[in-house]
């Protein structure tokens, strides 16, 4: 069996966002699980709505509980954003099964109280209107860089098309989890597996100072800045973000590798 990789995708969206990335992956030899975390894509919920207290801790799980269908004891984890948030619960619930960590566009730090209360303001939003549609008006300006703004309209129309796809229900469960989110310095300081901490040097929703932190208590990583790119690094430039990955799996590839 190959070694694996995980990735895990950004808040409002699922699992098409790594759609330029995950062939480039697959072609280097690595068996690739590209979950929709829970209330998005295909893990959405059904009409009644979600039965459990929002959680990162949920979507955590669901992801092992999938490696452990598949048989795979241990996986480099790729999180963007939200999926930054969730692949590092996964090593604050097992660290035995992170062989790597690639954190992408997102940060260690807990909410303020602001942020949790516009968080929280966001999903009673989503909730009361039954779409996502001004959702995507009101994230689009910051989610993407302003070179995509600028010159990738495409990549504009289609992950504001992305984000109307969204569940509300999914949305908002999902925005009271990242608001109960803790610190995750500590575990990150604890981590002995390698990491990557990748950055679009246009991202102002996690902010060069969320990267620094991270990279000054992490033990064995590495930094990668993506010029010309927003917060959905991996979709702005799939190639530079591929590339970078490629070049960390290959690092990580020397090492003792459970499957």
């Amino acid at each position: 069996m190959a070694p694996t990789v995980v990735l895990l995708h950004a808040f409002p969206l699922d699992k098409r966002q790594w759609d330029g990335v995950v062939d480039a992956i697959a072609e280097a030899d690595w068996d690739v699980v590209v979950p929709d975390l829970r209330g998005f894509g295909g893990s959405a919920f059904d009409d009644e709505g979600p039965d459990d207290e929002p959680s990162l801790a949920l979507m955590a799980r669901d992801v092992l509980s999938i490696l452990d269908r598949l048989g795979v004891n241990s996986a480099v984890f790729v999180g963007l954003s939200l999926g930054g948030y969730v692949a590092m619960e996964i090593l604050r619930q097992d660290p035995s099964r992170v062989a790597g960590l690639a954190l992408l566009d997102t940060k260690a730090s807990a909410d303020n109280d602001e942020a949790k209360g516009n968080r929280v303001r966001i999903a009673e939003q989503v909730v009361a209107a039954g779409s996502t549609e001004a959702l995507a008006r009101a994230m689009l300006p910051n989610l993407l860089g302003a070179t995509t703004h600028a010159d990738r309209p495409e990549v504009v129309d289609l992950v504001g098309e992305w984000i109307k796809d969204a569940d509300p229900a999914g949305v908002a469960w999902a925005q009271r989890g990242m608001a109960a989110r803790p610190d995750s310095h500590g575990d990150l300081a604890l981590m002995t597996a390698p990491a990557l901490v990748l950055w679009g040097d246009e991202d102002v929703i996690s902010p060069r100072a969320e990267q620094d932190s991270m990279m000054a208590v992490l033990r064995d990583a590495r930094f990668v800045v993506v010029p010309g790119a927003g917060h959905l690094s991996a979709v702005e430039d799939s190639a530079a973000v591929s590339s970078a990955l490629i070049d960390f799996l290959a690092d990580v590839r020397q090492l003792p590798f459970a499957t």
